[in-house]
């Protein structure tokens, strides 16, 4: 019987990925590449038949490295089911079996054999000394991968994974391997050694005499002493979820929910806060509230009191993080409160309910999975951070302090600094399961495919004037804040010399015109440029994992669900610190060796900031009906059409709350980067922290200045290029939208 010519035409994702295989194998480089990932001079420097450049195919063929040789079979099994109908058994058999297989040689072949031979003695006796090193993987050995993984998804969607989805089974896939190769790995490679003795070998009473100290638990301050660490993080995590969410809607409200006219003032200011460096907060802080601050002073001397250093401990760095975390909460719920429906507000006013009661009783609970959303990442901003707590906390120890000083300190004790991460994580897991819990199962949908032409009712005056005393206050206090900071960047020597200058910025960012063109001649030049070219491609990187990791817990339903999801959020909760030197430990050899390069900055800020994508996604998405997507499907789109065109207009907010704070955070960042900078990509914080070593304010405080503009041109510049949500909705003060 002649057979139907849709039966055996090839299939072009299949076809893709074999091509892709085969050119990893064949045409690129096999190993990372000396000048770097993003350097291509190797096209013009002896490739492909230098050794340095050379495909797994050219140093098979010369026999040198012969572990490359299986991959081969793997990548030839593909071929012979090309033609085949997916719904033949062959077919997702040959796929499964050759991609499992050559995506498990190349993970064992790549910890297997290290930069002296084989890693493991049982290796070396059983096969002998090897005699070869192996380098870390490149372009070639990163193809290949993803070919073998792609080849598997595909294979296990024609078995009817997911109803067959293949965009749905590989989004999976591949989120789940690039989550356990940058956030599982290095962080297992790091609490590892939690259990390490001195002498190398691995003791679980070494583990359980550093879990039980008293510094870590004790409660000293019950009886005026000192209470933990723990219990310190844990009171302070929560009062800051709690203060953040609050702010933060509190903001959302005066924009979305108020006839205030200086909206984009408010934006800005809950922006602001999130665009400059932590320590630089703490500073402005001091010059306010410390013992010598202008405003203590002040106090002292109208009152006729003596001066405290009460902004030392709990309250000021209480005060620090919320200034500093608001804005992540503002982000979220901002999308959270414009997406509630209005023609559900109108439903309870047209049922005779007065304003505070259509807030109290259908516009809050429909809020809930941002105000959820927006207290965990507050809780856990809390415990990750350490730049606060450590230039304002003093005496109030807390674990991300404590780690710092365990891995840089004179102690140097990698295996306490586990300990405590691992204290941590048992924090960050338990807020979020009682998120969970608080959630339950309710369906929090307001965005239909009906159309939805209503008005978003004003605040109640109850609720209004509390509003809008707290986001005017708090507001008043930023300006205040940023004031002291700007006014720095231009005094002589802050605290003692109070003229006026521009020679910081001067040194900081000089230029000169010669015959040759522009010369940046600026001492911070070099820092300020690599840590753009950094931001610009992380950013984009980080809100499409973010968002597509969204979609697949909020659209999908898989085993595992529960796993991944924490998988997803397990970077965040653990301090940069610690992510700075689980990389270092993880990615200094083979196989992926990439410490040193711009690589391991752009992936640290993916993994660090990914969560925030993630749960503005599942905030934002929660509210958009699932019919969409049905009826999508029905008129014959696949789960990528239908994700590209339905759901990511309808995501905007969400968008640009990842690509904003993405963006911003890798321009911010300090305790991971302190580890992974170099010196051919030294970031701005790094070298900020630097001039402040040094005891350069001026210069530190300016290139802090110049960072907070460049950053708010920039959240104004995404804000444009993304746009804002269409739903069709009137707005209170003009026409139809």
């Amino acid at each position: 019987m002649r057979k139907d010519a849709s039966e055996v035409t090839a299939h072009p994702v299949l076809i893709f990925w074999i091509i892709a295989g085969w050119a990893g194998y064949l045409l690129l480089p096999w190993y990372g590449i000396e000048d770097g990932f993003f350097r291509f001079e190797w096209l013009v420097d002896g490739w492909p038949l230098e050794d340095d450049y050379a495909p797994a195919a050219v140093l098979v063929g010369r026999g040198e490295k012969l572990w490359l040789a299986p991959l081969v079979p793997a990548l030839v099994a593909p071929l012979l089911v090309i033609r085949k109908r997916k719904i033949d058994p062959a077919y997702s058999v040959v796929l499964i079996l050759s991609g499992a297989f050559g995506f498990s040689w190349l993970i064992a072949q790549g910890f297997g054999i290290g930069i002296r031979g084989f890693n493991y003695d049982w290796l070396t006796a059983l096969f002998g000394e090897l005699g070869d090193r192996q380098f870390g993987m490149g372009y070639g050995a990163l193809l290949v991968a993803s070919s073998f993984l792609f080849l598997f998804t595909q294979g296990i969607a024609a078995r009817g994974a997911i109803n067959g989805d293949v965009f749905v089974v590989s989004a999976i896939g591949g989120v789940i391997v690039i989550v356990a190769t940058f956030v599982f790995f290095p962080i297992a490679k790091m609490l590892i050694f939690a259990f390490i003795t001195e002498d190398g070998g691995y003791s679980a009473t070494v583990f359980l005499s550093k879990f039980f100290d008293d510094r870590l638990w004790g409660l000293g301050c019950l009886w005026g002493a000192r209470c933990g660490a723990a219990w310190n993080s844990l009171f302070l995590a929560v009062l800051v979820g709690f203060l953040t969410t609050v702010l933060g809607l509190a903001f959302a409200l005066v924009v979305t929910r108020s006839g205030f006219r200086a909206k984009r003032v408010v934006r800005a200011l809950t922006v602001l806060p999130i665009i400059t460096p932590p320590f630089v907060i703490g500073l402005a802080l001091i010059l306010l509230f410390g013992l010598s601050g202008s405003v203590t002073q002040f106090v002292a001397e109208l009152l006729g009191v003596q001066p405290t250093r009460w902004l030392y401990g709990l309250p000021g760095v209480l005060i620090a993080q919320t200034l500093a975390f608001t804005p992540i909460a503002f982000l979220v719920l901002i999308g959270v409160v414009e997406g509630v429906s209005p023609s559900m507000e109108e439903a309870a006013q047209t049922l005779r309910a007065n304003r505070w009661q259509t807030f109290r009783t259908v516009s809050l609970p429909l809020m809930r999975p941002g105000l959820a959303n927006a207290f965990l990442l507050g809780f856990i901003e809390s415990m990750a951070d350490f730049g606060n707590p450590l230039v304002l906390g003093g005496n109030f120890d807390v674990l991300s302090t404590e780690i710092f000083f365990a891995i840089v300190g004179a102690q140097y004790d990698q295996g306490r600094a586990a300990v405590l991460a691992m204290v941590l994580l048992f924090f960050t897991l338990s807020a979020f399961y009682l998120q969970r819990a608080w959630l339950g199962r309710k369906s929090y949908t307001t965005v239909t495919g009906k159309g939805d032409a209503g008005v978003h009712p004003l605040m109640p005056k109850r609720l209004a004037v509390p509003v809008f005393l707290v986001a005017g206050a708090w507001g008043a206090f930023t300006i205040v804040v940023y004031g002291m900071i700007v006014y720095g960047s231009f005094v002589e020597l802050w605290g003692v010399n109070d003229s006026l200058t521009f020679k910081h910025y001067v040194t900081a960012f000089a230029v000169a015109v010669n015959e040759n063109g522009i010369h940046w001649r600026g001492a911070a030049w070099d820092s300020f440029w690599t840590t753009i070219y950094i931001a610009a491609v992380a950013a984009p990187l980080t809100a499409a994992v973010g968002l597509v990791t969204a979609y697949l817990l909020t659209r999908q339903s898989f085993a595992g669900k529960n796993a991944f999801e924490f998988g997803t959020m397990l970077s965040f909760a653990i301090p940069g610190t610690v992510i700075g030197v689980s990389y270092i430990l993880a990615f200094n050899v083979p196989p992926i060796e990439i410490t040193g390069t711009g690589i391991i900055l752009v992936v640290s800020f993916i993994f660090r900031n990914m969560p925030v994508g993630v749960r503005a996604g599942i905030a934002s998405m929660s509210q958009i009906d699932r019919s969409l997507d049905e009826s999508s499907l029905t008129l014959g789109a696949n789960s990528w059409q239908t994700f590209r065109r339905v759901i990511l207009p309808l995501l905007r907010p969400a968008i640009l709350a990842a690509l904003v704070f993405s963006f911003v955070r890798a321009m911010t960042a300090i305790s991971a980067v302190i580890f992974l900078v170099s010196a051919e990509y030294d970031m701005a914080t790094s070298y900020i922290i630097g001039r402040v070593e040094n005891n350069d304010y001026g210069l530190a405080i300016a290139y802090s200045t110049t960072l907070i503009f460049v950053m708010l041109a920039a959240v104004g510049l995404l804000q444009l290029l993304v746009g804002k949500t269409q739903i069709g909705r009137r707005t209170q003060f003009g026409g139809g939208g």
